[in-house]
């Protein structure tokens, strides 16, 4: 039987930029599980704060971007007295491999949960030979 390993909390860490960005505010990178099971790889973001219609998701050249928007407005005014979560927008991206039907990659949000469905293509699904 396999050893358990403890699971580690991270703390929230900012995306590294290669480039200038042109929105104004921080992004971090959301912390994130990915599961597989016999069917798909199940990438599971954490985005607190995002409405669902501030998340833009795109597949190209075999990378999965995601991205969420924080509405700032709903902060104005407010003076911190103690904090421990940065608010900021959130951003990452996870390059996949050509065993991902990209053609079926789904994506759904609940409860400041992004869910990403990435279905493997019928060639990468395990499968019983049978022997003659």
């Amino acid at each position: 039987m396999a050893e358990s390993q403890e699971l580690q909390v991270q703390q929230k860490r900012e995306v590294e930029k290669k480039t200038e960005g042109t929105t104004p505010g921080r992004a971090f990178v959301p912390v994130t599980d990915i599961f597989e099971t016999p069917e798909a790889l199940t990438v599971v973001l954490e985005m607190p704060g995002v409405d669902r219609n501030s998340i833009e998701a795109n597949v190209e050249d075999d990378i999965v971007t995601i991205e969420g928007r924080i509405d700032f407005s709903k902060y104005e005014g407010m003076q911190p007295v103690y904090t421990e979560y940065n608010v900021g927008h959130y951003a990452r991206s996870f390059q996949i491999s050509n065993k991902v039907d990209q053609s079926k990659i789904s994506a759904q949000m609940k409860d400041g949960v992004v869910t990403i469905v990435l279905p493997k293509a019928e060639q990468a699904k395990p499968r019983k030979i049978q022997v003659s």
